[in-house]
Order: C-alpha cells, then sequence, then structure tokens
C-alpha cells in the first residue's frame, strides 16, 4: 500500500495526535455541533493554517450529519507545482496524525479515463490544501473513503464532468478547498470578499483566482447547478485580521454549503 504522509503537519495545524483532536474538536463545539438533519452535498471551506482559517472551516463541517455519509471527494488549488487539469495521487492512502484514509479506487477508476485527470504523485506530495481538510474530516466523520483531487488550470465545465461523474448520493459529501482574496487591508478584503460570496450564492461561475485561489474548482461546482440544483447558503465570513493576523494585509476565508 502506498501511503501520502502528512507534509504540513506542526507547521499548519499540530503534529501531536492529541493536540490536534482536541483544537479540531474544540473549533467544532464552538461553531456550534448540533446537525441532526439534512446533511450540506457540499461545502466550501478555507485551507490557512489554523490558527487563522480553522473557525471558518470549522463552522462548515460542524453542519455535517456524520450518519449519512461515507464518501468525500475533495478538491483543492496546487500551490507548488504547474498543473493542467486534475490530478489524482499515486496512492492508496492519506496520513494525518489522526491516522490513515484509505481512497476510494473504484471512484477513482472511474474518472481517470477523462482527458482533464491525471495521476501525478507531485501535484499532492506537499500540497496543504487539501490537506488541512483532512482532520476536520477525521474528527467529524465515521469511517469514510476519500477521492482527492489537486486542480490546475481547467475550465468549469471539465472540472464539473469530473464531479456530476462521482455526484452519488447522500453517502458522497463534495469539499471544495480555497482560501479567498490575498494581501488587501482588511477594509479592501471585507469588501472583495463580500462581493465574491454574492457571485458565490447567486450560483454564478465567475469567480476569479484574485477572489479566490481555489477559484476552479469553485466555478466547477457552481457549473454543476445544470445537473443538481443546488440550495446555497453562507455559513461564515472571516479573514485572518479577524483571528491571528495584522490588518493590513490580510486573507480572507468563506464556508459556504450547497444543499440539494
Amino acid at each position: 500500500m502506498i501511503t501520502r504522509p502528512a507534509a504540513v503537519a506542526g507547521s499548519f495545524y499540530p503534529d501531536s495526535p492529541d493536540t490536534l483532536a482536541r483544537n479540531v474538536d474544540a473549533m467544532l463545539f464552538e461553531a456550534g455541533e448540533t446537525q441532526t438533519g439534512k446533511s450540506p452535498k457540499a461545502l466550501i471551506a478555507p485551507h490557512a493554517g489554523y490558527i487563522y482559517s480553522g473557525p471558518t472551516a470549522a463552522s462548515a463541517y460542524a453542519l455535517l450529519n456524520a450518519e449519512k455519509i461515507t464518501r468525500v471527494v475533495l478538491m483543492g488549488p496546487t500551490h507548488r507545482v504547474l498543473l493542467a487539469g486534475l490530478a489524482l495521487p499515486e496512492a492508496d492512502a492519506f496520513e494525518t496524525p489522526l491516522g490513515s484514509i484509505e481512497l476510494d479506487r473504484d471512484g477513482m477508476e472511474q474518472v481517470q479515463n477523462l482527458a482533464q485527470v491525471s495521476v501525478e504523485a507531485s501535484s499532492h506530495a506537499f500540497e496543504h490544501s487539501l490537506e488541512v481538510q483532512l482532520p476536520f474530516l477525521q474528527r467529524k466523520l465515521n469511517r469514510f473513503t476519500l477521492i482527492p483531487f489537486a486542480v490546475g488550470r481547467a475550465q468549469p465545465e471539465v472540472v464539473a464532468e469530473v464531479l456530476n461523474l462521482l455526484w452519488g448520493e447522500e453517502e458522497t459529501l463534495i469539499v471544495i478547498s480555497s482560501d479567498l482574496s490575498h494581501y488587501h487591508p482588511y477594509e479592501m478584503a471585507r469588501k472583495i470578499d463580500t462581493e465574491t460570496a454574492e457571485a458565490i450564492i447567486r450560483l454564478e461561475p465567475i469567480i476569479t483566482h484574485e477572489q479566490a485561489c481555489g477559484a476552479t474548482p469553485i466555478n466547477g461546482l457552481l457549473a454543476c447547478r445544470e445537473k443538481h440544483p443546488l440550495r446555497p447558503e453562507l455559513i461564515d465570513l472571516h479573514n485572518s485580521g479577524d483571528t491571528a493576523g495584522p490588518q493590513d494585509r490580510v486573507v480572507g476565508y468563506g464556508a459556504f454549503a450547497f444543499y440539494e
């Protein structure tokens, strides 16, 4: 079995299993872990270090109904490797300090014949946008499998094609990993991020990479409205100036839920 080891444990989030579990559980509790009804089909959650974006991410994950979900399709942008299309990993499992997550090999094989999908270990080796979501999933869900995509240059419709093939029923959760605007003064960032959130809530696949580093997978999810009617909700909208950073150059964070 090939396992992709944790690459940013100890930097983006704690590398101690006990500390990590306590931190994630505390953020979920503070977010209001009370969901008992219909679970979102999809989430957008940020991927910065937990001291910056963790509370915003937790507000999305707190909505999940763990009894229903057994598979997660996860998409995040590449930060270190130039990539055309979407890349699956050369792995059978992803590891965090909280344990190993088995990949859904059948689901991965289902989309590998698409021209926009490749298998490329380098796109995943050091990518944090996917990894930082995993401890939230591990603490919130019961046993689940994972289909992780590193997303590079791609049109919304080709991302949507992949998502539509893997859409499934209540057992499948889609998670899009993305921060919002980067390195603007606090008030300017709030204005930009509010406009971005409004476009997402309108299900308009026109988000730019200046508005969100994960614009490509976000637009792909929004383009799925053609086949899957979605009801979006803005759950939280903050930035690093609200949590642990200075307010002269902030990074924006949004949490969104989408219901069928």
